[in-house]
């Protein structure tokens, strides 16, 4: 079962909406439950989805894939029979934005400026070309910095911190319920895919999670783009790794050494239990050295500026 939900996972980072109509959905469980206040998780397939509920209607945050639109709505009714008003992409994987088409039919999509172009043009993620997204998936209102939704009694808050999953990475506060979707800037429990491609870094994702740690009550609960319901705890002891493991191999690039020579080494030896997810410990120490040393040209990774 862990093996199938790696691969999943695989496929849901990589997958335009096409790709992802060609995957057998028809066996995917929304499974709902309330975090905080007006704020409720849905784990399905691709990135966790947050939802705030009340007398107002329905804000959704992530929209997972388009064959998921209709048990995703059933799960919402399961909850409120509120219409579905507004929905923030936290950033623009497939994973996390290929339910956009049905639900911007239901309501009003919000994403950071970079979500837009980023869908419009298509790109590469992980050296696989995705195509540009259809019109209607496109966000209706984008923001630079910040946006902030005054719905339920919930000041709904979209934080930009640029440069860490990707460039277009936002964090949504539900300020009243004491809860934060981090998007996937962070992967509860795991090494964290960083898209050099879209634009992300390692030093932009610590700088998010740093901030929004400094930002939280010690009882803030926290919904990660992949993985379980955590708490501020989950989230220091993922912050702590990613300094630590971003330390190690800067230094080991400051002596000279080449990823080979670290691989071999075995430099980031004492987190391999954050490796057994989709991002293998080799994979990550990839991702760190192509990232830290500025070549990011022999796995396929290219910046955008």
């Amino acid at each position: 079962m862990r093996r199938v939900m790696q691969v999943g996972l695989m496929l849901a980072l990589v997958a335009g909406v096409a790709a992802a109509q060609q995957q057998d959905f028809s066996k995917v469980e929304i499974k709902v439950s309330k975090v905080s206040g007006s704020v409720y998780m849905l784990v399905g397939a691709g990135g966790n989805i947050g939802v705030s509920v009340g007398d107002d209607g329905i804000v959704v945050v992530d929209d997972q894939f388009a064959p998921l639109a209709d048990k995703i709505q059933a799960a919402l009714k399961g909850i409120t029979d509120k219409p579905v008003r507004f929905i923030i992409n936290t950033h623009w994987h497939g994973d996390h934005t290929g339910g956009n088409q049905a639900f911007g039919k239901l309501g009003t999509l919000i994403a950071q400026e970079n979500v837009r172009k980023r869908l419009e043009s298509g790109g590469k993620v992980l050296g696989n070309e995705i195509k540009p997204a259809p019109k209607d998936a496109l966000p209706i209102i984008t923001f630079d910095h910040d946006v902030t939704i005054h719905l339920n009694g919930e000041d709904i808050k979209a934080l930009h911190f640029p440069s860490g999953h990707t460039d277009g990475d936002s964090v949504i506060y539900f300020t009243q319920s004491n809860v934060v979707h981090m998007g996937d800037d962070f992967f509860s429990g795991g090494f964290p895919f960083i898209d050099l491609d879209s634009g992300g870094s390692i030093k932009g994702m610590i700088l998010a999670v740093d901030a929004v740690i400094a930002q939280s009550k010690p009882d803030t609960k926290f919904i990660p783009g992949h993985g379980p319901l955590s708490t501020l705890d989950d989230l220091r002891a993922y912050g702590s790794m990613l300094r630590d493991c971003e330390g190690i191999v800067e230094d080991g690039i400051r002596h000279g050494k080449t990823l080979d020579q670290l691989k071999q080494e075995k430099v980031l030896a004492k987190y391999d239990k954050w490796g057994k997810g989709f991002i293998s410990t080799d994979r990550f120490l990839e991702t760190l050295y192509h990232d830290l040393s500025g070549d990011k040209g022999k796995m396929g990774f290219v910046r955008h500026n």
